[in-house]
């Protein structure tokens, strides 16, 4: 299956005119305006590692991934006002390999979530855009951080701990059976629709052409980040906010409970 390019494209169509970011590996992409820093991971076929070729986050991409968000944070740290992170996320896995485990992807990608996070009690305003797949451990590293997540509503913007077919292994069941299963059981399932009723997104949004937008589409979704960033408070730095949907009551009382006995 070829790689997705619509990281790439939406990454090329948000950061027009914008400066790019070098020092990074060619599988992360980086751009800054005035206000803002795109960051994107992308397919690189020639990428060194080759279970991290199409698109999977892995260790370059997470190393990368903390060093551009670490750059901003070190820039801005006196700033009166701190720069917003946008991530552009089409991500389809982290990278499984032997290799990568003996190199510490989990450090790697614990980096690059800890820099996001540490962005975001920093002060920096942090807004996810989900164009793509959306997919384990890759986007606990790139997205998951964000104050707002951000989805564009297509059946390919997917998101889960894992794919289909690993998932139907883990748990013992056929694919059709999973998506049977799905259908009762949101947390199991894969769209937006059902990702949205956890109370983890801050807006869903429609295009056109989402494979390759058009100026139309690339004006909608700046707005919708522009609404995002603005609805961003200058406290607004946890993620609380999170646990309000009727699908997330349970987590809500258990973390109640947790804080009064902790107490």
């Amino acid at each position: 299956m070829p790689a997705s390019t619509r990281g790439a494209s939406w990454f090329a169509a948000l950061a027009a005119n914008t400066r790019s970011v070098a020092g990074l590996p060619d599988s992360v992409l980086a751009a800054d305006s005035d206000s803002a820093r795109f960051i994107a991971v992308v397919a690189d076929p020639e990428n060194p590692f080759p279970r991290a070729r199409q698109g999977e986050v892995g260790l370059l991409e997470g190393w990368g991934l903390a060093k551009a968000v670490d750059e901003v944070i070190s820039a801005d740290r006196d700033a009166p006002r701190k720069r917003a992170l946008v991530a552009i996320v089409d991500v389809p896995s982290q990278a499984y390999g032997r290799r990568e485990e003996e190199l510490g992807i989990h450090q790697a990608l614990a980096g690059a979530a800890d820099a996001y996070a540490r962005a975001r009690l920093a002060g920096h305003p942090v807004v996810a855009l989900l164009v793509g797949k959306a997919m384990s451990g890759a986007f606990l590293a790139h997205g998951y951080q964000a104050n707002r997540l951000i989805a564009l509503r297509d059946p390919g913007v997917q998101v889960h701990a894992m794919g289909k077919a690993s998932a139907a292994r883990v748990t013992q069941r056929s694919v059709e059976a999973l998506e049977a299963l799905a259908a009762s059981v949101p947390p199991m399932a894969y769209d937006i629709d059902s990702y949205a009723s956890l109370g983890l997104l801050w807006e869903t949004l429609s295009v056109a052409q989402i494979e390759q937008p058009t100026a139309d589409d690339v004006s909608r979704v700046q707005a919708c980040l522009a609404q995002a960033l603005a609805d961003i408070g200058a406290d607004d730095r946890d993620l609380a906010g999170r646990l309000g949907a009727p699908n997330r009551a349970a987590s809500a009382r258990v973390r109640q409970l947790l804080r009064e006995q902790w107490q």
